[in-house]
């Protein structure tokens, strides 16, 4: 078995209260047949293609989305990037649920960052699973003590296994973590959420050298802007 196979696989067994699991779970309301297995699959690969071609950056923000990670597997991606998330890594795929697809502006800001940057980005989170409020499964809640003790093993075994050359960690609570295994390498960023939108395309453009111009509440980068 391979290093990140192994990684999915220990992802895949954990379990918390109030805790779905996108890699062992299946919702009944929006999955698809088999989506856990597929999203363990497309994560496998993408981890196996950033080990292999090395990676530039590790954004990580706080915790899967009932909006985005929940219904992908994926941090920080929602339905409509799932197939361009894993087509950066040279993966093939396609949505794990049924139904329309399901916007999360919070992924929307952070592709529009990502379409302008070429280097290689893996994106996790410090609890790389999505933690909802009791018998409430479609919210959002912050990881716990021990949900981020547990998420903070993996996301030691994530850095050695794809080795960033620098971690940016998306708000307070993925700074601390970050801050904790890889102070030298950690740079914090504004959270896109809850009135960060500005501050966090501000910061990235000068992380990244891009040109933040024209940028609009409902546009964010002008994409007829040069680089």
């Amino acid at each position: 078995m391979s290093a990140a196979s192994e990684f999915v696989a220990g992802i895949q067994s954990a379990s918390f209260a109030d805790v779905f699991n996108p890699y062992s779970d299946v919702c009944a309301v929006h999955d698809k047949p088999a989506a856990p297995v597929k999203r363990s699959k497309s994560l496998r690969d993408i981890l196996e293609a950033a080990a292999a071609r090395g990676v530039h950056s590790l954004w990580i923000g706080r915790d899967l989305g009932y909006r985005g990670g929940r219904r992908t597997g994926l941090a920080l991606t929602d339905d409509m990037h799932v197939s361009v998330h894993a087509a950066r890594w040279g993966v093939a795929t396609d949505r794990y649920t049924k139904g329309q697809p399901v916007k999360e502006r919070t992924a929307e800001i952070a592709w529009r960052v990502l379409e302008r940057i070429d280097v290689p980005v893996f994106l996790w989170n410090v609890f790389p699973l999505h933690p909802h409020e009791p018998e409430r499964p479609f919210t959002n809640r912050s990881h716990r003590a021990r949900e981020r003790a547990a998420g903070e093993e993996m996301l030691s075994e994530l850095m050695s296994l794809v080795r960033p050359e620098v971690v940016v960690a998306l708000g307070a609570d993925a700074a601390r973590s970050s801050a904790r295994m890889a102070p030298a390498l950690t740079v914090r960023v504004r959270h896109p959420s809850y009135g960060g939108q500005a501050q966090f395309l501000s910061q990235m453009s000068e992380l990244y050298q891009l040109r933040a111009c024209a940028m609009r509440k409902d546009d964010l980068f002008d994409r007829s802007c040069a680089s």
